[in-house]
């Protein structure tokens, strides 16, 4: 269907740029996450505290620079489970779901693998570090559902310009109340076991965490909506104000 107003051409274009901006953006937080782990390895080799500190900063600052960066294009998600949030409250569309998803995937895998050339490591190393537990699936769900509750509750009290520093302070927070160190993303889960080093999974342990958060985003979800009734209003500013879809777009 041709929108009033709104060219093929130009909706078209207007896609390509938020896919790109996805891209970009969930590549640089894979560098970010994976390239600060293991600089905090090699900078503090015997202190594991001092290691997860570092790289908890460095994601947490990285985090909010990419959002302001990328944000105002594409809304800043880098997370499939925002994106399925947004898409549930009417501030992507279905058309753009499809656009998003691959490419934070893609830009996730680009930035692991960055990351392990910049510190002159192995294009891809598959990581050997198994995560797995009732303890650690809890947190990632629990994770996962703070993170989707603070998006959009912020965009529904009229604070979307907050949410990147919101976001990156969450983060950084979460590395350390939650005992799976808040991976909170299956773009994450997916570009981390290809670096054998301190921010890896192991292959093995990937489904359950990418289960875990699904769940936790689902129950965020639920959580917002009963929270906030109103907020299909104004999904469209998350994570931050961008260039939303039309009416006829979002179906």
């Amino acid at each position: 269907m041709t929108v009033p107003g709104r060219p093929t051409s130009a909706r078209l274009n207007l896609l390509a740029r938020q896919a790109l901006a996805e891209f970009l953006g969930s590549a640089g937080l894979a560098a970010v996450v994976i390239g600060s782990g293991i600089a905090a390895q090699r900078l503090s080799p015997s202190d594991t505290g001092l290691q997860l500190l570092e790289n908890a900063l460095a994601t947490g600052a990285g985090l909010v620079a990419l959002i302001l960066a990328f944000g105002p294009v594409s809304g800043g998600h880098f997370n499939p489970v925002i994106t399925l949030a947004d898409r549930v409250f009417g501030g992507v569309s279905t058309r753009q779901v499809a656009a998003y998803l691959p490419a934070q995937v893609a830009g996730g895998i680009v930035g692991a693998l960055a990351a392990n050339l910049m510190f002159d490591l192995r294009v891809v190393s598959i990581s050997t570090h198994q995560r797995s537990g009732s303890g650690i699936w809890l947190s990632e769900a629990l994770a996962t559902f703070g993170l989707v509750v603070l998006v959009f509750g912020l965009v529904r009290a009229g604070r979307s310009g907050l949410a990147a520093f919101a976001v990156g302070a969450y983060i950084t927070g979460a590395y350390f109340w939650s005992s799976s160190t808040s991976f909170a993303n299956p773009m994450i889960d997916v570009a981390r076991m290809l670096s054998d080093t301190f921010a890896g999974i192991a292959p093995s342990s990937v489904p359950m965490f990418a289960l875990m958060q699904l769940i936790g985003g689902a129950v965020g979800v639920g959580a917002v909506a009963l929270l906030y009734p109103k907020i299909a209003q104004r999904a469209g500013a998350a994570v931050v104000p961008h260039e939303a879809p039309t009416t006829e777009e979002t179906r």
